[in-house]
């Protein structure tokens, strides 16, 4: 399994991912499942996938082949994100056809997968998109400004209470590295090392990446001041009083 959250905000983009995949608790291996591209002053596109790895895998190798054919619309050259989650749906579909119709009768692989796309092309601004393993899709907006896909339930209540659009990227990468943390205690087909990205508005660049492992320093003391503010509120709430008078 994998999680991973992406949030549009008001001053751009920020993606977290983890990098666990496993098939079966002696078969756990670590693969990236953020993936970027980019054109200097032009557009800048990222890229995460939860789902059966192999078909996510020749999704992503096919979008990056096709993108180097000037024949074809392809992610380097559609005019807008919206045209760009369309061509992605399109290969989303086309793979898991592909191989789900070379399956042995009787077996029962699930080939689907989720991947999220966010980014800015020139012209336009910031947009971040759900595409489904059918390949259609869904847009975020001000009122729902981030997606999850993968292991999403135990990582979703810290971004419901304190995310808006109008969060900073700083605070927002941060409530998503809690959102793991709280994933990463409670289900073992997440883990790390976790990929993570801040896109700043019209910046058109990819620098902003980062690798966090468990010993990364900011993590491992947001993690414990997470854990220890809990459970010192929870320590704090009034005694228990069921009757009522």
């Amino acid at each position: 399994m994998t999680y991973c959250v992406a949030m549009r905000l008001s001053g751009g983009l920020v993606f977290a991912s983890d990098s666990r995949t496993n098939a079966g608790v002696d078969h756990i291996s670590t693969f990236r499942k953020l993936h970027v591209l980019h054109q200097d002053s032009e557009r800048t596109l990222v890229l995460q996938s939860a789902g059966n790895l192999a078909t996510t895998q020749s999704i992503i190798n096919l979008l990056r082949l096709r993108a180097g054919d000037a024949e074809r619309p392809n992610l380097l050259t559609v005019p807008t994100l919206f045209d760009a989650a369309g061509l992605i749906g399109e290969t989303v579909r086309e793979v898991i056809f592909r191989d789900s119709s070379a399956q042995q009768s009787g077996s029962s692989t699930d080939f689907s997968c989720s991947i999220l796309l966010g980014g800015q092309i020139a012209g336009e601004g910031p947009r971040l998109f759900h595409i489904y393993p059918e390949g259609n899709f869904i847009e975020a907006t001000e009122d729902t400004p981030y997606f999850q896909i993968g292991e999403s339930k135990y990582g979703k209540p810290i971004i419901d209470r304190v995310l808006s659009y109008d969060t900073t990227l700083e605070q927002a990468m941060c409530c998503a590295l809690i959102s793991i943390d709280s994933t990463l205690r409670s289900n073992l087909s997440v883990g790390l090392p976790l990929d993570v990205m801040i896109y700043r508005r019209d910046s058109f660049a990819s620098d902003e990446q980062y690798r966090i492992t468990e010993q990364h320093p900011y993590f491992a003391t947001i993690r414990k001041a997470w854990a220890e503010g809990l459970l010192n509120t929870f320590l704090q709430l009034p005694p228990l009083q069921l009757a009522v008078d």
